[in-house]
């Protein structure tokens, strides 16, 4: 491990719960009660769970329908994005009162670079209790954090003393940390990875240490050298403040299932407003438009295009989406989801673009 890996003071900090937490902070009526932000129809999907209702064993992610198997009394909460957005941005501004080494990872968590801060506090674990305190008291919601001298083990510390809690990992104990961990509870280690780890026999962090940079290389490609540095308590990725966003995506799930074109056409307008109605307000455009296709079976297909210019207008990626989504027609099974997706995000002058023909490939 390197010096500058060594000292560096990273902090992760995770809101509790946050979209069930807000929602129970402004609806008295809903505190100390099992709820699930989501849909409660038979499509819905659960987007938060309030931690009575984790115990039960609802999640994020989980469809409504299977949440309301394993909790008859819970209450679901329509979702109010634009309040979540408020308060991730009061929350933001009080990490930008210790550092402007800020890295996002979605609306309730952080990772924050305080090695160096505007406060010259030399101990992380007093920065995060000051942080976690200044957002209970300007938002009314409990914050959870990790402190670690790396990303990866800072994140791992975040979910050890939650929730409205905080841990430390020091440079000292990392490694053994790791060692201990079994490899499905790695940050970055999803359920199919975890999987093809465990029928090569790694179970837990020592078991991946005691694998070679080459065989990791072989068997995870590109991901090995990173899961060959974490068996070690290697982190060495920098908070990146200004990461670039990779795509923008709207994606609905339909009440009943689509079987003929004309329908699923119509269904892609709404997705496709919503992606550049973003674009918009970030300013940039993208020159790859790509259309998921869920069926009835829950397998899926996409398709996509790469045009020489970014896309200028909604309608233009309406059209581009509406070709794809021809191109699976007749559709194998009926469809239960579609997803529009813009990604070789860019920031040119797109209104130079608005007027020249749009051309494209298949990829």
């Amino acid at each position: 491990m390197s010096d500058t890996a060594r000292l560096r003071k990273i902090v992760h900090v995770d809101m509790d719960a946050f979209y069930a937490s807000v929602e129970q902070r402004d609806n008295p009526d809903l505190r100390g009660k099992p709820i699930a932000v989501g849909g409660a129809a038979a499509r819905g999907v659960v987007a938060a769970a309030s931690y009575e209702a984790r115990k039960f064993g609802v999640h994020s992610a989980m469809p409504s329908v299977t949440a309301a198997r394993k909790c008859p009394d819970l209450i679901f909460v329509k979702p109010r994005f634009e309040v979540y957005r408020a308060v991730s941005q009061q929350i933001r501004e009080i990490f930008a009162e210790y550092t402007p080494l800020i890295e996002p990872l979605s609306l309730d968590e952080a990772y924050l670079d305080v090695t160096e801060n505007l406060k010259d506090m030399p101990i992380a674990t007093e920065i995060a209790l000051e942080i976690r305190a200044k957002i209970k008291a300007a938002t009314g919601l409990n914050a959870s954090a990790g402190i670690s001298y790396n990303k990866f083990l800072a994140k791992m510390a975040s979910d050890l003393n939650k929730p409205n809690g905080q841990a430390v990992i020091t440079p000292k104990n990392g490694p053994g940390f790791v060692e201990r961990l079994a490899v499905k509870k790695f940050h970055g280690v999803g359920p199919a990875t975890a999987e093809k780890m465990h029928r090569l026999g790694i179970e837990t962090g020592a078991d991946l240490k005691a694998q070679s940079l080459q065989f990791l290389s072989e068997h995870f490609g590109k991901s090995g050298p990173y899961f060959y540095g974490i068996a070690r308590g290697i982190d060495e990725r920098q908070v990146q403040p200004d990461r670039v966003r990779k795509s923008v995506g709207a994606e609905d799930t339909f009440m009943q299932d689509i079987d003929d074109l004309a329908s699923a056409t119509s269904e892609l307008k709404p997705l496709t407003e919503k992606v550049w109605s973003y674009c918009e307000t970030k300013g940039f455009s993208g020159k790859t438009v790509t259309v998921k296709i869920k069926y009835s079976d829950f397998t899926q297909a996409t398709r996509s295009r790469t045009t020489a210019l970014p896309f200028a207008n909604s309608n233009d990626i309406l059209e581009a989406a509406a070709g794809l989504l021809a191109t699976v027609y007749p559709f194998k099974r009926p469809v239960r989801l579609l997803g529009v997706t813009l990604s070789a995000l860019t920031n040119e002058d797109i209104a130079a673009n608005t007027d020249q023909k749009q051309l494209g490939f298949d990829l």
